[in-house]
């Protein structure tokens, strides 16, 4: 019986150049640019999280600004609603997910259209014979929908209007998608239609579905443990955890030890543990919301940085402000900045400016806070474009 290989140490250093080239935020235009960009973006970190807070602009648009120098929200618009290369389901949260992977999950789609949703479980049959009628008819907004009578909310997500819940409970079920978006404005549409399909795609088998979540992550993560491939996905972990043993066992991966992670373990491709490195030049002033900040406890790992998101923290306990953007540097996040948009007086407002890390030394503090004033006029431009 063969023993299982010793895990390969890993400093933390060498997984943040790893992470940052499965990211893509290692060279400035990885994508190209265009529809094409968003598409191929997309496809590469697996999903785009979509958000509503736009104290500056949403999530899911800065996020593909951090990969794609030229974006422009066009772009989305254009690969969701003309090209349908992308499409909105919920992953760990609602977000833009890649097309091809559609039926990767349709097999969720199906048990909520069998077992119900917990969130819409007060849509009744007569609110969903009415959407289906007016979606039969053609896409429809909410604003389309006049005579509902207001309900009280079950959750804080809920809307009051019985309509919007039949609408959304039919977007969990696959039976409609959003095919357009005008700022958080849906458009819904009938999938078939949408995508101008006689029928759906097969739906992906329990054991494609655990290959595409470990794939998933091994492309954008790089290194990666079972928390961050199931990230708020507990019941999949038993599954992933068998393949991975499966492909260690064929030498299609390798555990490595990650410097100050105790006991959770960890893998990699051989290929993602080639020599990395980022330019020291590169600055990314990220969303909150970015897949590199997103999961807090890997971040604080890797980068050495607990990211606060306080937008719901009263005032006077905040730390980093309202809404910060981390902002890196090379392979170091080495500041916070809490940014406003001022949209009528068109400027981006600075409402706080937090050094962390590296950026605490006061050696080279002056062409490090050059090199990021020089990428906030680039994001200025960014948050007034359109």
């Amino acid at each position: 019986m063969s023993r299982a290989p010793k895990p390969l140490p890993l400093s933390t250093t060498q997984a943040r150049q790893i992470w940052l080239r499965a990211q893509r935020l290692d060279t400035r235009a990885p994508f190209g640019e265009g529809a094409q960009a968003v598409a191929e973006a997309i496809a590469h970190l697996g999903y785009v999280q979509i958000d509503t807070i736009n104290v500056i602009e949403r999530c899911h648009h800065h996020i593909l600004f951090s990969r794609i120098p030229s974006y422009r929200r066009a772009d989305l618009r254009e690969a969701q609603s003309v090209d349908r290369s992308v499409f909105e389901y919920w992953t760990h949260a609602l977000s833009y997910v890649p097309s091809n992977d559609f039926r990767f999950f349709l097999p969720a789609m199906r048990e909520h259209k069998r077992e119900g949703h917990r969130w819409y479980a007060s849509v009744t049959p007569s609110d969903t014979r009415k959407v289906m009628r007016l979606l039969r008819a053609g896409p429809l907004t909410i604003r389309d929908i006049e005579d509902d009578v207001l309900t009280e909310k079950e959750h804080l997500w809920q809307s009051r209007k019985p309509s919007k819940r039949a609408l959304q409970l039919a977007f969990y079920t696959g039976v409609a998608t959003v095919s357009a978006r005008q700022g958080m404005l849906k458009t819904y549409d009938l999938m078939t239609r949408h995508f101008g399909w006689d029928k759906v795609p097969k739906p992906a088998s329990a054991k494609e579905i655990t290959a595409y979540l470990l794939d998933r992550a091994l492309r954008a993560q790089g290194v990666v443990s079972l928390d961050s491939i199931c990230h708020l996905d507990a019941p999949s972990k038993k599954p992933v955890a068998s393949l991975i043993a499966a492909r260690v066992r064929r030498g299609e991966l390798v555990p490595v030890a990650v410097e100050g992670a105790g006991k959770q373990e960890h893998w990699a491709t051989p290929a993602a543990l080639e020599p990395a490195e980022v330019s020291p030049d590169l600055v990314h002033i990220l969303s909150p919301f970015d897949p590199l900040i997103i999961q807090r406890k890997r971040t604080n790992l890797i980068f050495g940085y607990n990211h606060l998101f306080e937008a719901y923290v009263p005032k006077a306990k905040r730390k980093l402000g309202y809404f910060a953007l981390p902002v890196l540097v090379g392979d170091e996040i080495v500041a916070a900045l809490d940014l406003k948009t001022d949209r009528q007086a068109k400027k981006l407002l600075m409402q706080k400016w937090t050094w962390l890390g590296q950026g605490k030394k006061l050696a080279g503090r002056k062409e490090l806070k050059q090199k990021i004033e020089d990428e906030l006029e680039r994001f200025e431009r960014f948050q007034l474009a359109e």
